[in-house]
């Protein structure tokens, strides 16, 4: 008859066997995910979306020290949009006569001379105009936008996994901006303006990873590619050699393997072989096709979280003494960078997991919205954890949609049209944005007002 201690010794072994097996099934998971990526494209690509990004979202963090209670904080968010939105808008129409070099050398110097225009503007608490921080705001917003706009169309030259690469990287700017900020100036006790001339230097890294790191090989060939494309009458792009002997390539999805840019990433814009009547008429279809399947749910969804962000968030106020901080100004950085770690974790989740409905998240979206604007006039959550988990929650809803919008783009798009349609399909986030930046400033101030007028004057608090 076996001992009991014998008993214990094999379910012990059979517990370390089952979590060996785990991690081996798990590690294998991850490197046939990962299989055939080459490193140097995923570090620039994974740059390229933080630094892009991390400013934009600094901004937004500091949206409450920038302006003061006073100002609706929407008034950031739409400084720090709008400019974006008109270069998504606007920009892939010619963007493409401007070589991918000196747009990052431009957006480097727009967002760094942004950055030190906010931090030398005098403080809203010394009698400072926000106007001169609006215009630092404005400047980097711009760069913002159009490097969206270019990394995006960059990423149909090198392959499935700088995409990955790039969401997870602008996932990690929000998780990064939001978190470093708040940890700077609540946690460390750094000054707004020091945090601020801080990341001025930020956009250098850019720099470094599209001069030092990316590979440029597969967008050189690009470019000598060009010259093989002409536009036919009736709008259609095609290659010269397949007008010949009628072959055509496959299509790839996301997590296909490596290829050399020279077998897939064609450019699609034209060059002398057609006039640009023909090219915008081409582009106004392709935005057509991507409007009600791609364009809609990310609008939806970036709308809902905005107004979540900036217009109800700022009054999701509890007493002092039933949460863990010990000034009001610390709920807003902190929701922040809850939010951005649900980001964070569902941009870098392509790899692993994909979903194809983009509306069921974005309707989920809105019902965050519903439950946490009624909460803010009913006052029925009773901990303010319990909203950490619902901000969370937005996050990674939102991350979701993002992400995966590009990613059924780089499946279901023809390869001739690809590189305009992801850089065309960013202007959804922007649009979204935008709405919700002027949406925000009235349910703010009007949400606000409501708490006021029936006894909790937490949003009116300066400290």
């Amino acid at each position: 008859m076996p001992s009991p201690a014998s008993d214990e010794d094999a379910t012990t072994l059979s517990s370390q066997e089952q979590h060996a097996s785990f991690w081996i099934r798990f590690s294998t998971r991850v490197g046939d995910a990962f299989s055939g990526a080459d490193p140097r494209v995923c570090i620039a690509f994974w740059l390229f979306g933080l630094i892009n990004n991390v400013l934009y979202v600094i901004l937004l963090s500091a949206a409450v020290d920038l302006v003061g209670p006073d100002v609706p904080k929407g008034v950031v968010l739409l400084a720090d949009v709008v400019p974006s939105f008109a270069t998504k808008l606007i920009a892939p129409y010619f963007i493409h006569l401007v070589p991918y070099w000196m747009r990052t050398v431009i957006f480097v110097f727009l967002s760094a001379v942004g950055m030190l225009v906010v931090a030398m503007s005098p403080a809203y608490i010394d009698g400072g105009s926000i106007a001169s921080k609006l215009a630092g705001i404005i400047l980097a917003s711009f760069s913002c936008g159009g490097g969206e706009l270019s990394f995006m169309g960059l990423t149909h030259f090198y392959g499935s996994f700088s995409l990955a690469a790039w969401g997870s990287g602008t996932g990690a700017a929000g998780l990064v901006g939001a978190g470093a900020y708040a940890l700077a100036t609540s946690a460390m006790g750094f000054s707004v303006r020091t945090t601020l001339l801080f990341s001025a230097c930020l956009p250098a890294i850019m720099l470094a990873s599209f001069f030092v790191v990316l590979p440029r090989s597969p967008l050189r060939s690009a470019e000598v590619g060009a010259d093989r494309y002409r536009v036919i009458e009736g709008g259609e792009q095609v290659e010269e050699d397949e007008m010949e002997d009628g072959n055509s390539g496959e299509d790839e999805g996301l997590l296909g393997s490596s290829r050399g840019a020279s077998d897939v990433h064609k450019p699609v814009h034209i060059n002398e072989g057609g006039n640009w009547q023909d090219q915008v008429r081409l582009n106004l279809r392709r935005v057509g096709r991507l409007f009600i399947p791609f364009m809609v749910p990310m609008l939806l969804v970036y709308i809902a979280e905005y107004v979540i962000n900036q217009g109800v968030a700022p009054t999701l106020l509890f007493p002092l003494e039933q949460s863990p901080f010990k000034h009001f100004r610390s709920f807003y950085p902190t929701y922040s960078a809850i939010y951005q770690i649900g980001v964070f974790i569902s941009r870098s989740s392509t790899p692993f997991f994909r979903i194809h409905n983009l509306y069921l998240p974005s309707l989920l979206q809105v019902v965050n919205l519903v439950v946490l604007s009624l909460h803010a006039i009913f006052d029925f959550i009773p901990s303010v954890w319990l909203v950490f988990i619902i901000i969370f929650w937005e996050g990674l809803l939102g991350g979701v949609v993002y992400v995966n919008t590009f990613a059924e783009i780089s499946d279901r798009v023809p390869q001739e049209d690809r590189e305009f349609s992801l850089g065309a399909t960013t202007v959804s986030d922007s649009a979204g944005i935008c709405i919700a930046g002027f949406l925000s400033m009235w349910w703010e101030v009007w949400l606000c007002n409501w708490q006021v007028g029936h006894g909790r004057d937490y949003c009116r608090q300066r400290t």
